[in-house]
């Protein structure tokens, strides 16, 4: 996956305050809503809401990666959030998340997408990443850690 077609610099934040995960949730919304001309906030929210009925998208560690499906969308767009202080999840871990990846997938997305996103998923997971997620001070440095990281691991995964 590519991150830096799903994910533009202006929809990633840092410095960011919320107050519980709705908060978050709404937050990410908002920003992905942004990237979006198929749907508003709200319809993302609620999706996202929906979502996380089904079972926490807390992937542990302090990430999430909230996500939805979307009629309507010809591809997937991403937001990436990180939080002052980190908040309540239900993370299967039971750590509190400070770190959102948001996606919005299209509703008819193939099995090819779906692996994308795991495999994503799995990155996400890295400490090393988180960590230096954690240290970096302004969203171009946060951009540019999400876009090589997780592009230059998928692309050496296919070789």
């Amino acid at each position: 996956m590519d991150v830096a077609k799903l994910l533009k610099p202006d929809s990633v934040h840092c410095g960011l305050s919320a107050r519980s995960k709705k908060h978050a949730l709404e937050l990410l919304s908002q920003a992905l809503a942004a990237s979006s001309e198929a749907a508003n906030a709200e319809e993302i929210l609620e999706g996202l809401i929906q979502r996380e009925r089904l079972g926490c998208t807390g992937l542990g560690r302090s990430v999430a990666m909230p996500h939805t499906r979307l009629s309507g969308l010809d591809q997937s767009i991403g937001a990436f959030l990180r939080l002052d202080d980190a908040v309540d999840f239900d993370s299967v871990d039971g750590a509190p998340v400070d770190l959102l990846f948001g996606l919005l997938v299209p509703e008819d997305c193939d099995d090819d997408q779906i692996r994308e996103v795991r495999e994503l998923i799995e990155r996400l997971g890295d400490s090393a990443l988180q960590q230096q997620l954690h240290q970096a001070e302004e969203p171009a440095q946060l951009y540019e850690l999400l876009t090589e990281s997780l592009t230059i691991i998928h692309k050496t995964s296919r070789a």
